[in-house]
């Protein structure tokens, strides 16, 4: 039975916040793991930390930097009303918004057999609207690519194949993203911890290379 869930996350705009600060809201250049479980959770309609940190906890991610786009900083002014000794004071709040523009990731996503027909099920009929870790980024294709069974992540995400309207190679070198072990990768805190007091746990991750695959889209 298939233990891995194939995602593509492609559209105009993309936010996978990571060290987001007060006022200024980053963007990590691929998908985070936090990200890619709140978009995952849309998806079943789950809402409560439990829920999201047991999702969490039971899956793996690779993601595979097909096309990782351009940065875009989105410069906000708001106006924040307060009301102060019967009065309204308003003061003028600064924010700075980073996103990835025209950026395409294939994320798998590996658990048990049963957890991901119940995932590819989801994806393919969300609970709530899907976006790609902001609300105000929906996907621009449907984000199912398929499902398949694969010992490991790098060898999932060598295995399946780019497809793209403009295939002139036969192959491309792109950047992956995989968890692993700790002894084996960097330390980031991208693991659900509550979503309610937005607190994360450790993860950890290595860089790889990989020759992929690259075929025309299908019609």
């Amino acid at each position: 039975m298939p233990n891995t869930l194939f995602l593509r996350l492609e559209g105009p705009m993309q936010s996978w916040g990571e060290r987001a600060h007060w006022s200024v809201r980053d963007t990590a250049p691929e998908p985070t793991k936090s990200g890619v479980v709140g978009f995952l959770a849309c998806a079943l309609g789950l809402n409560t930390d439990e829920d999201l940190r047991q999702l969490s906890q039971q899956i793996r991610i690779g993601v595979r930097c097909d096309q990782p786009g351009t940065s875009l900083v989105d410069y906000h002014t708001v106006v924040d009303g307060v009301m102060l000794e019967g009065k309204i004071r308003s003061s003028t709040v600064l924010s700075w918004r980073r996103y990835l523009c025209d950026a395409s990731f294939l994320v798998v996503v590996q658990s048990k057999p049963e957890l991901v027909a119940r995932l590819a099920g989801a994806v393919q009929s969300p609970h709530w609207p899907i976006f790609l870790g902001r609300k105000s980024c929906p996907p621009s294709c449907p984000p199912f690519e398929g499902v398949g069974d694969y010992p490991s992540l790098e060898v999932a995400l060598t295995a399946w194949p780019w497809r793209r309207a403009d295939a002139e190679r036969a192959t491309a070198q792109v950047r992956a993203v995989i968890e692993c072990l700790p002894a084996e990768g960097v330390r980031r805190r991208d693991e659900v911890d509550s979503r309610s007091r937005r607190t994360f746990l450790p993860r950890y991750t290595r860089d790889a290379r990989l020759t992929v695959t690259v075929q025309p889209e299908e019609a």
